[in-house]
């Protein structure tokens, strides 16, 4: 039986419970921390867990009956957490984003490497039946060489959104739509198409100047095969509409899926290409489902490599290279450049220190509210 700790009791903590309570047979939730104790003590109650509650996590660090950690708290304390249970012995599943910076990162993955435990970054998006079936399609190549690529992360946020004293600051929440909602879809991206070898971005703040951080980016991915990918990062889109769209030589698929096949008339004009569409789409209708999605899906994974010993789907070095392409991102837009990857040790957005001093401060945020309630907020 594995032991869990969750670490934070804000909105996304409760999928993690309810992902590791799909599997009773492997594991139990015997601890929740959280600054705002009453918070977990709230989750205990509500799911009906015989788990004790802390205010400080570090108080659950040398308990023997702990083994795997889920750290649920704002980004920017990611790394201090996780690095301190990693070197208490315990394994770590992270939110996203992982953390605050590529140094931080680093400084986890190293963690994990010298207590030989397992370090994973949540990115539940990965375990969703439509996103498993396109990155199968791809594998297959029945579209041809990519040459375009469309990643559309639209949310839309009201103004209050960043009043929440943690939200809309450099320091504390590390950036905002681009690090904070973009993730999930720049972590499909880069899982499915890998990393560009350039970054030209833009970005900007619209509609919320109670925040220091972005409300929209746009950038431009360049590939050494000449392929381009934009990506735009959004909480100012109404309607959310968000999706993924691959354009092969030969077709284009996405998600939401949709296919398309084209094929060449004589004086080069398009007409659609059928038989290509029946054999993509046939592929795509054979791929099985896979048995969890979401959360549970990934913390199956987990749950299932700390069992066999095996590696977990998603680790540290996956979750960095996501960072390190939205760290390119704030670094091409902060200073009106294209930015070359990788990213090394000498970018001047490599450590949190230079994130801090060099982002681009669109609004002095003067508002701070302690906590969201139900019905009521407390100053």
């Amino acid at each position: 039986m594995i032991n869990v700790a969750i670490i934070g009791a804000g909105a996304i903590s409760p999928a993690h419970i309810k992902g590791y309570l799909e599997f009773p047979e492997k594991c139990r939730i015997v601890a929740i921390s959280d600054i705002y104790q009453e918070k977990a003590a709230e989750l205990v109650n509500e799911y009906n867990l015989e788990a004790v509650t802390v205010k400080d996590y570090k108080e659950l660090l040398d308990r023997k009956d702990i083994d795997l950690v889920s750290v649920c708290t704002p980004p920017y304390t990611h790394a201090q957490i996780a690095i301190d249970f990693l070197d208490a012995g315990k394994h770590v599943l992270v939110e996203k984003p992982m953390a605050s910076s590529l140094e931080e990162c680093d400084a986890m993955n190293a963690a994990a490497d010298r207590n030989g435990k397992i370090l994973s970054v949540v990115a539940q998006n990965r375990f969703l039946n439509p996103m498993m079936k396109l990155k199968h399609i791809l594998e297959q190549d029945l579209i041809g060489p990519i040459v375009h690529v469309q990643v559309d992360s639209f949310w839309w946020r009201g103004h209050c959104y960043y009043d929440l004293w943690w939200r809309g600051t450099w320091e504390k929440e590390g950036g905002g739509p681009t690090l904070n909602h973009a993730v999930h879809h720049i972590d499909i991206f880069q899982w499915m198409n890998g990393m560009p070898s350039e970054i030209t971005a833009v970005m900007s703040n619209t509609s919320h100047d109670n925040a220091e951080v972005e409300d929209i980016s746009i950038a431009i991915g360049r590939y050494n095969s000449g392929c381009l990918a934009q990506i735009t990062s959004s909480v100012v889109h109404h309607g959310e509409e968000q999706q993924l769209i691959f354009q092969g030589k030969n077709a284009r698929i996405s998600s939401p899926w949709k296919l398309k096949a084209s094929k060449s008339k004589e004086n080069g004009f398009p007409e659609e290409d059928t038989q290509l569409e029946e054999e993509i789409q046939r592929a795509y209708d054979a791929l099985p489902d896979i048995p969890y999605e979401g959360h549970p899906g990934q913390i199956h994974n987990v749950l299932t490599a700390i069992e066999n010993n095996e590696e977990v789907m998603i680790d540290g070095y996956q979750g960095r290279k996501t960072l390190e392409l939205i760290t390119a991102i704030y670094e091409s837009a902060s200073f009106g450049k294209t930015v070359k990857l990788p990213l090394k040790e000498d970018s001047p957005f490599y450590t949190r220190e230079g994130v801090l001093k060099q982002s681009v401060k669109f609004y002095e945020k003067t508002k701070a509210i302690e906590n969201f309630g139900t019905n009521s907020i407390s100053l």
